[in-house]
C-alpha cells in the first residue's frame, strides 16, 4: 500500500507553470522552498529574487518554472486541493453508507493537517497555512473569471462538485448542496484563520474543533 501511494501524482494545470516543476530536482527545489518562504515572510514579501538566493540560483532560472509568482501561488493552491481530493476519494470510495461517507469526507476536509510522506518534497503542514492565509490572494483578482475559463480552479472546483455529490446522496431533496459544499471548504479555511488570529470570533478551538462544528452544522441542515 505505501509503495501505491508514493505512485500517486497531483496533476496541475500545465497553464500555470512554464515547466513542470516535478519534472526536474531544480523544480522541486523551488516548490518546496517557495512553501518555506511564504509562510515564513508571507506571499507579499515572497519574490522569485529572494526564492533565488535561498535556493543558491539565479533568479531568471525561476522564471523558467513560472511565469510570477500569482502563478506560483495558483499552483501551490491547486496542488493542495489534488492532494485533499485524492484523500479524500482514497478514505470514501469503499464507504456504501452514504451519511458514513459524508461524516468521513468532512472529516478529511476540515481535521489539521499532518505530513504526508508520499510527497517528500512538499511540507503538507506549511502549505496548510498557506492556503489559510493566503488562497483568497489567488482568486480576489480582476482577471479572475479569464482565469477561471483557463480551468484554473479546475481541482477546487471538482472538490467543491465531490462533496456536493455526497451532500445530494444524503438527502437528494436538499436545495442547497453546492452552496453546503464550499462553505465548508472555505469556511474550514476561515475557522482555522479566526482561530489563529481573532479566536474571540469564533467557537472553535483545539478541543472543540472545526471538524466537530461542521459535521454539527451540515448534518443538522440536511436533517431539517
Amino acid at each position: 500500500m505505501e509503495k501505491l501511494l508514493q505512485t500517486v501524482r497531483i496533476t496541475i494545470n500545465d497553464k500555470l507553470y512554464v515547466k513542470d516543476p516535478e519534472s526536474s530536482d531544480l523544480g522541486k527545489r523551488i516548490i518546496r522552498e517557495s512553501i518555506k518562504m511564504i509562510y515564513e515572510i508571507g506571499f507579499e514579501s515572497f519574490t522569485f529574487k529572494k526564492l533565488g538566493t535561498r535556493i543558491g540560483s539565479n533568479e531568471s532560472s525561476i522564471y523558467r518554472y513560472f511565469e510570477n509568482k500569482h502563478k506560483l501561488l495558483l499552483y501551490l493552491a491547486s496542488w493542495y486541493w489534488g492532494w485533499l481530493e485524492y484523500q479524500l476519494v482514497f478514505a470514501t470510495n469503499s464507504i456504501p453508507d452514504a451519511r458514513l461517507k459524508l461524516q468521513s469526507a468532512i472529516e478529511i476536509m476540515t481535521q489539521p493537517t499532518e505530513i504526508d510522506t508520499a510527497f517528500t518534497h512538499i511540507d503538507e503542514v506549511m502549505l496548510n497555512k498557506i492556503v489559510i492565509n493566503e488562497y483568497s490572494k489567488s482568486y480576489l483578482t480582476k482577471e479572475v473569471d479569464q482565469e477561471n475559463k483557463e480551468g484554473y480552479f479546475v481541482i477546487y472546483k471538482r472538490l467543491v462538485n465531490r462533496m456536493s455529490t455526497m451532500i445530494k446522496e444524503v438527502k437528494p431533496s436538499y436545495p442547497y448542496p453546492s452552496s453546503l459544499a464550499s462553505c465548508l471548504l472555505e469556511g474550514a479555511l476561515h475557522q482555522y484563520f479566526l482561530m489563529d488570529h481573532f479566536n474571540s470570533l469564533t467557537d472553535c478551538s483545539i478541543k472543540n474543533t472545526p471538524t466537530a462544528y461542521f459535521k454539527h452544522l451540515v448534518f443538522n441542515a440536511l436533517n431539517d
